[in-house]
This record gives C-alpha cells, structure tokens and sequence, in this order.
C-alpha cells in the first residue's frame, strides 16, 4: 500500500502518551479535542495514583462506565426529530394485508420515528451490531469535519449519498464512537419493549464487556437473563494472532425482571418419549431425586429444608408421624445431612407428586417431573453453551446460498436460522412482534416465517437496515444488488414463497405437520423509507413566514408527496402501527383510506364532495384527517365539524 508523506515534524506528545501507555496501560483513556474528535488521553488522576504511596484524593471517582460523547449520545435520544417515513408498495408484498414491515434508513432515525406507534409494544428484540473490529463498523456521520479528517472514508455512500464512515483503529475512533452509536439506540429501544419484553445480543469479544456495561445502565444489570457461548465456527478464525477464535456471545436481558421459566423453550415430542417413560392420569412424567445433590447445601445451612418424610412397607408417604410408618430423612450414604430440594408447605402442597422407592434396601424420596408443566406445555430450560452444528455460521451461509441459489457469497456469514429460531421460541409464545434493527440479510424476518410455518405461529417482524451500497466488486453487487437492503428484502421474498410452496405441497398430501391455517401464512412485507417531513418548514415555525412566501404556502404540504405518504405520516403521528390493514375506497369521487375498519379515516384529496362526511360518520371512526386544501370555503369546514358532533361524536377531527 502506498503511504502519504506526513510533510511534519513529530508529534512528541502522541509518543510521549504510548511510552506512558507501555508502562502504565491502566491509565489510558480516550477524550475529545476542540473539534470534537475522539484521540488517546492519559487519565492523570489515575497516572498521579500510580506514582503515588499514598492515597490521592478523587471526588468524581464513581462505578460508572464513561466515555468522550455519552452525555451528547443521551441528549441524541430524548432530541425529537422531524423525519417520517414514505411507503413503497412496488418493493413491498401484499401491502396492504401484511403485518409485516420492513424499513430502510438510518436505524436511530427510525428508532424515533416509531417510538409513539411502538411504546410498550414490541415483545422481542433482536440485533447483530458491528462488533467493532476496526473492519465492519460502518454509520452514518453526521458530524461537520475538515476534509482532512476524511482520511478514513470509505468511500461508500447509503442510497441518498449519505457518507459512511468505518470505525478503525487509524482514525482514533475506538470503543468511544461505537459505545455512543449503541447507547442512543438501546435507550430508545428500551422504551419499545413491553414490560414482559426482552432484547437478545451478539456480540463478540471485542466489546463484550463494555456493551454489558451499557446494558447494565440501560435495563438494569438484575435484568441480565443469560450470556450464552455459540460455537459459530469450529475451524477457529486463522487470522487471529494469538488463539483462533470458534465462538461469540448471546447476550439477553429484560425489561423488567422475569419469572422462572420465562424464557423456557419448548421441548420436542422425541425428546418428551425418550425422556418422560412414566405415565399416569395427568400425563407423562420422570422421577427426579428430591434430596438436592448438591453437598454444599444442607442442614447446616438449609435447616429449614431438613425435615422427615414418613413411608409405610407400601410406599405410601405422608408428612405426619403415624404407626407403622418410618422416617425417611435426606442423610446421605456417609451420614452426611443433607437438605431435601422442597420446604414443608410446598411438599404438603404437592405431596401427590411426591414417591417413595427402595433402592438397594433403602427407601429413597422422588418427585414427578412432569413433561408438561402448569403452563401445559412441556419446557426446557436453555444451556449457556450451545454447540450444535444447527447453529454454526456455515449453516447460515448454506441456507442464504441455497435461497439465491447460488455458490456466490453475495451477504458475507449471515447469523444461523436455527439460532434465531432458538431466540424466537426464548422470547414468547406463538403472536408477538419482533424488532431487529440491524437486519442485514434479513435472516430474522426468514426465521419469523420459518417458524410460523412449523408451529402455526402468527409471530410478526419489523425489519430496520441503512441502505448501505455493497461494493462494486462484490458478489452482490455483480448479482444486481446495489444495497444491502435490497438483499434482505429479496431474501424474505423468496423466503415466503419457499414457505407458501412447502405448505401447498404438504396440504396436497394430507401432511399431518401442517395446520390447514397455515395456507394463510402471512409472507408479505411492507416497505418504507425514512425521509424529510412531508410538510414544509412553515408547518413547524410558521413565526418564519415572510409575505413573499405567501404564493409558494398555498399548500403546507411539500410537492411530490403522495396521499400514501401523508396517510404513513398521520398514522405514524397519531400513534398508530404500521402494520394496521388499509382498504382504500371511492366515496362520491373521492379516494378515502380506511385503516383497521374504523381506527382512522383520511381523505388528502384537494377539493372533498361534502357528501362523504356522512358516509364516513357512518363508520363512526376514532380519528378522521383532512388535508386543509380540501375545503373550499371556511363554512364546509364548520359544517364537518357540526356533521361529526351530530352523527358520530366520539369522533377525534384532525386536518393538516
């Protein structure tokens, strides 16, 4: 690679920071200079700490994880902003039925744009961020900077020329820049969730303990549920330096704390007959030791689990002391007091599920573990360590390959679909709606659909991805696909009809597998895209209004904005989903929107027959929106609203 001269003396101050760095790396940090760029600091309180003997005094010395920009990363969040989203039906599948959506721009951008609609709505988060490795951490900089601090363009641009930065190791933007961008995003994502919802994480090792840090901060760290060990890549990474690296990380936390058993996933029918042989009236069952095997628990410290069964020569087992009835403590083989796994009340309480068998002379106490629990469905707890081939990345690239069918690596190591199924089956039941914004290949709106289809799930997505332009030289870009968006969205297209197409064939052949309800899988996905407001600046600060602008404000609407495009905004602003169904009707010439039955009611059209006020009152709609324009004279607008309180008062009028 060619070098640029430096055409400079030395930067004495940068070698005298690594020659501190070498002897004292705890003290590194990073800050910001004037201009606001990240670069390598000394913390001197710390370095006067580690010349010191005695104890130096820090007032600001907190448990807290700090870095240059997280004040302006929060103040980022809770800033409102002005973009909406625009629909586009000819990229979308069967737009206006689908509850589907898939949404390209800037994922913080749409992370606000759906923070009304979504407040406490969203069971499941999952995300697969960069990791930060100085080669994927590419976003969006909104930062003013010298052309000379452009050194690190990449020179790649979303579809609306939008630069795109990557985070290396060159430019000075370390862990600073990537803890800021995640930060922002998970504050306003947080807000999405349900109060039962849960976010899932992969990460790997380059910023596993920082993000757990944020994670603590933002949901709590007694909201961790699990970090899991996913061997990814048995082969190992031969390019690391020092060990090959085979795994990352699943990391899982919720928004309030959960219930055991809450994340339990279902166990299969194989794994229930080869493990549950038992069998009484309630249903299949094992027999569990109730001692608890664990020696470091017992009646020295559990004296409260330390108490006598009572079993007669049958078998039978009572809690009371009777005739003929011995006292069955849990004493091991030693003479070792042990502690049984069940208190007094919860024994008394299930003392039909508790049995009583001699094992070499001995009586020993069992419970029934039923395969079905109280829920009825028979669950499993999932373990830390998952290393089943279902879950390997090769896996992942062989299920995309075979969907483009090519050998082409056009998406570069998409996340296993057998993962995210696992992930899904953690996060709820069958009907709930999953978020991932950094969807990439889209390989979690294919696991959605996927897993519908097995277990007849109404499950739904909402996709987020940058339109990022894929590389002239890459495969994608030689197969057609200029963004990685465009990936993702041909990705759940074909993977919806691979699923339609499954299941025409298994019904045709009688297939058990297959729920007759299942024919009407929802593969379709709407598409939209963030952009600038529909209404011009005078809308928001109308205080700005000059008298030469009167000609050009006859409409506060911008050109080239659709009715489409209005209607999203409204729904967007008055709180509603994105995935409600729209029938669009003709009503004495004039073309209405009706969204979910009566939810909201819209006309855009520039000149309204009056006569659909009272067929749209008719309907007695939530919410009816009105474009300004459309009265031609102040007193249609007074008689909509005498119509209204007349035949459907309850109705909220709203006109832009």
């Amino acid at each position: 690679m060619t070098e640029k001269l430096k055409m400079q003396t030395p930067n004495v101050t940068e070698q005298n920071i690594e020659q501190i760095a070498a002897l004292f790396p705890n003290v590194m940090t990073e800050s910001q200079d004037e201009n606001g760029k990240t670069k390598k600091s000394i913390d001197f309180d710390l370095l006067k700490q580690s010349l010191s003997d005695v104890l130096v005094e820090d007032t600001d010395e907190r448990y807290r994880l700090d870095w240059p920009g997280k004040k302006a990363s929060l103040l980022k969040a809770n800033t409102p902003i002005t973009k909406t989203l625009r629909p586009c039906r000819e990229d979308s599948v069967n737009f206006d039925s689908t509850k589907n959506v898939y949404i390209e721009g800037d994922n913080f951008e749409v992370l606000k744009i759906l923070q009304e609609s979504y407040l406490g709505k969203i069971k499941m988060i999952y995300i697969d961020p960069p990791y930060n490795t100085g080669k994927d951490f590419i976003y969006k900089d909104t930062t003013q900077l010298k052309k000379a601090d452009y050194e690190e363009e990449l020179g790649a641009t979303d579809e609306d020329d939008n630069k795109l930065f990557k985070n290396t190791d060159t430019n000075g933007r370390f862990h600073s820049d990537w803890l800021s961008m995640m930060y922002e995003r998970l504050i306003v994502a947080r807000d999405l969730l349900k109060d039962d919802g849960v976010i899932f994480i992969s990460i790997d090792e380059n910023e596993l303990v920082n993000i757990r840090k944020v994670l603590d901060e933002v949901f709590d760290e007694n909201s961790l549920l699990f970090q899991v060990t996913l061997l990814c890549n048995p082969k190992g990474r031969s390019q690391d330096k020092y060990v090959a690296n085979c795994h990352e990380y699943l990391l899982g936390y919720s928004k309030q704390e959960l219930n055991k058993g809450d994340i339990n996933i279902p166990k299969g029918s194989d794994e229930i007959a080869k493990n549950y042989k038992l069998l009484d009236s309630r249903g299949r069952y094992r027999e569990l030791e109730l001692r608890n095997t664990h020696r470091e628990f017992g009646k020295h410290n559990r004296k409260n689990l330390y108490y006598p069964f009572y079993v007669d020569d049958t078998g039978n087992v009572m809690l009371a002391q009777s005739p003929e009835f011995i006292a069955i403590y849990p004493n091991w083989d030693d003479g070792f007091e042990g502690c049984w796994t069940w208190g007094v009340d919860k024994a008394s309480q299930q003392l039909d599920e508790v049995v009583a068998k001699k094992v070499k002379g001995k009586w020993k106490i069992y419970r029934k573990n039923y395969a079905e629990g109280d829920t009825g469905e028979a669950t499993k707890q999932v373990k830390s360590i998952w290393t089943d081939k279902q879950f390997y990345t090769e896996k992942g690239q062989t299920v995309f390959n075979q969907l483009f069918d090519t050998k082409d690596k056009i998406f570069q190591s998409p996340k296993s679909l057998n993962t995210i199924i696992q992930l899904l089956k953690m996060g709820g039941d069958k009907n709930f709606l999953v978020l991932d914004f950094f969807s990439g290949s889209s390989t979690t709106a294919h696991a959605v659909m996927q897993l519908n289809a097995e277990d007849n799930g109404n499950r739904k997505f909402i996709m987020v991805q940058l339109p990022e332009a894929t590389d002239e030289k890459s495969e994608a870009y030689k197969a057609g696909y200029k963004t990685i968006a465009e990936i993702g969205k041909e990705r759940i297209r074909r993977a919806g009809q691979g699923r339609k197409l499954l299941m025409v064939n298994e019904e045709n052949n009688s297939s058990s597998s297959i729920h007759n309800s299942q024919l009407d899988l929802d593969i379709g996905f709407r598409v939209y895209k963030t952009d600038t407001t529909n209404m011009k600046e005078v809308y928001y600060h109308p205080e700005q209004l000059k008298q030469s602008d009167l000609h050009d404000l006859e409409s506060n609407i911008k050109e080239a904005r659709t009715p489409d495009d209005l209607l999203t905004q409204v729904i967007l602003d008055l709180g509603l989903e994105l995935n409600l169904p729209i029938e669009q009707k003709t009503m004495h010439g004039n073309s209405v929107f009706i969204v979910q039955t009566n939810a909201l009611v819209a006309c855009f059209d520039d000149n309204i027959n009056m006569k659909i006020i009272d067929e749209i009152a008719e309907l007695k709609p939530f919410k009816v929106v009105f474009k300004d324009a459309s009265f031609a004279a102040s007193k249609n607008r007074i008689n909509l609203e005498e119509r209204f309180k007349r035949l459907s008062p309850e109705t909220r009028i709203t006109v832009l």
